[in-house]
């Protein structure tokens, strides 16, 4: 009697016995069905898959991970036997032997915000580009706000929750910076989202903050705005800001114009910020025609400042945000924004943090903005 392989439902092979020689194959792979049979009627082991794929367990054992040291030939041949054998990675075993957690934790910093999220409408709209990025890596991602604790490596990669930190959102940079330098004393592995200056502590993920602002107040120039305000911070406290009012500087200063310290309120990236800056703008008394904002957050909520002022929006001044949020295209006039790639900067942080754990030789990475021309910024 012999076992014939006739296919599988469900996840789940079908068997049947006949008399007579047997010399079935197991489509796809190569192996006889003699073989896939045996490893098919008890639970199927790494040892089975490298027996039947004519390779060692350890390459097994890589390829089923993921490893870039597998050929692609090799990795998908192996992975289409593995399922054939219905054959699944234990991964607390994997981890155990391996030292790994399989899981990185991205830690959020906590925004005012004027629901309940506590979270910037930004870095919600990394998250899910994230998560895939993990998935497609079989990784795990743990959420979890930044509680600023003076041991951030115990907390997570020694307390063994995690293999590495993403970190989004940090407040001031001066008290921020420290503790980063303690990460990197520490040898946790980290990456972040934000400003890329050389000479900082770890690896950083960016855009281009002053190519954006430079790009943004450019194209009020060419809208004919000679008075161009700009609401955010402009100090080293707050990077990314200040980059994009660098930007804003320097494309006023191609067009023979100075930057007036009278049209320069700083705001940290919320509505309520957002609109005290609007508001002492206004009470400054210095004419302006244009406006950038070092975020949408700020510049939606100045719109609305304006408004309650009587002033018309694109009309009377002429608006451009930063970032792109949901938001942004749903206001009334539609912003025009800088677009910073939430989708691609969220894989990227991902894919450099698994490259740094992986012991690869890795840099901090700056990504490209564009600007999306809406209503806010023309009649």
């Amino acid at each position: 009697m012999f076992l014939w392989l006739l296919g599988h439902t469900r996840g789940r092979f079908r068997f049947r016995l006949t008399p007579g020689p047997f010399c079935g194959v197991l489509a796809g792979t190569g192996q006889t069905g003699g073989e896939a049979s045996l490893a098919a009627q008890r639970k199927a082991t790494s040892f089975d898959i490298a027996h039947l794929a004519g390779v060692s367990q350890p390459t097994v054992s890589r390829a089923l991970r993921g490893s870039p040291t597998v050929s692609l030939a090799t990795r998908q041949r192996i992975e289409a036997i593995a399922k054939q054998l219905n054959y699944t990675v234990d991964r607390a075993a994997s981890n155990l032997r391996s030292g790994h957690t399989r899981t990185l934790a991205l830690l959020l910093f906590q925004d005012p915000t004027p629901d309940d999220t506590l979270i910037n409408p930004f870095f919600l709209a990394m998250l899910g580009s994230m998560m895939r990025a993990c998935a497609d890596h079989a990784h795990d991602l743990l959420v979890s706000f930044q509680h600023f604790s003076s041991d951030w490596h115990a907390d997570y990669e020694d307390g063994h929750r995690a293999d590495g930190l993403i970190l989004l959102g940090y407040g001031d940079y001066d008290d921020y910076r420290a503790r980063l330098g303690q990460l990197v004393e520490q040898g946790t592995h980290f990456i972040r989202w934000g400003s890329v200056q050389a000479g900082e502590p770890g690896l950083t993920v960016g855009c281009d903050n002053v190519g954006g602002g430079e790009a943004a107040t450019r194209h009020l120039l060419d809208q004919g705005c000679t008075r161009i305000a700009f609401l955010g911070d402009a100090t080293h406290h707050y990077p990314e800001s200040f980059d994009r009012y660098r930007g804003y500087a320097r494309a006023l200063a191609e067009r023979g114009l100075a930057a007036d310290p009278r049209l320069q309120a700083p705001a940290i990236s919320t509505e309520e910020d957002g609109a005290r800056a609007a508001a002492a703008l206004l009470g400054a008394g210095a004419p302006f025609d244009g406006l950038i904002a070092a975020s949408d957050l700020i510049a939606l909520a100045a719109i609305r400042v304006f408004a309650a002022a009587g002033l018309r929006v694109p009309e009377d001044v002429r608006v451009v945000g930063f970032d792109d949020i949901p938001a942004a295209g749903l206001a009334n006039p539609p912003l025009t924004t800088v677009v910073q790639d939430a989708g691609l900067a969220g894989r990227r942080l991902v894919e450099l943090l698994l490259a740094q754990i992986r012991g690869e030789a890795v840099e901090s990475v700056v990504l490209p903005t564009r600007l999306v021309v809406r209503r806010s910024s023309r009649v």
